[in-house]
């Protein structure tokens, strides 16, 4: 299984991405599934990577009072192609490593 991502897609699942996507797409998600990132705040430009079979996901917030936090959900979710709301928190909210549920 790879590291991070855990759910009813994991079987096709390879180095984080979704079945049958390529390089910058990820769909395929089902409810429920979870996705682990390391998130690093306060980058110089906000992007999305896959770093050695995980998604490092750099945002430009300072992670005070959840900014980075929420700044990453967003920013995944975008990546994801889904609706901001669609990712909820599941672990992680101070640590650099966190686990996002799909609502």
């Amino acid at each position: 299984m790879p590291p991070g991502v855990k759910g009813g897609a994991v079987a096709a699942l390879s180095a984080g991405l979704a079945p049958g996507l390529r390089s910058g797409q990820m769909r395929g998600m089902q409810p429920g599934d979870t996705i682990t990132v390391t998130v690093t705040p306060r980058a110089s430009r906000g992007r999305i990577v896959e770093d050695g079979g995980r998604l490092r996901v750099y945002v430009t917030e300072a992670p005070e009072k959840g900014r980075a936090t929420e700044a990453a959900r967003k920013a995944l979710a975008a990546h994801l192609g889904l609706p901001k709301t669609a990712l909820d928190l599941v672990r992680g909210a101070a640590s650099r490593e966190k686990t996002f549920r799909r609502v």
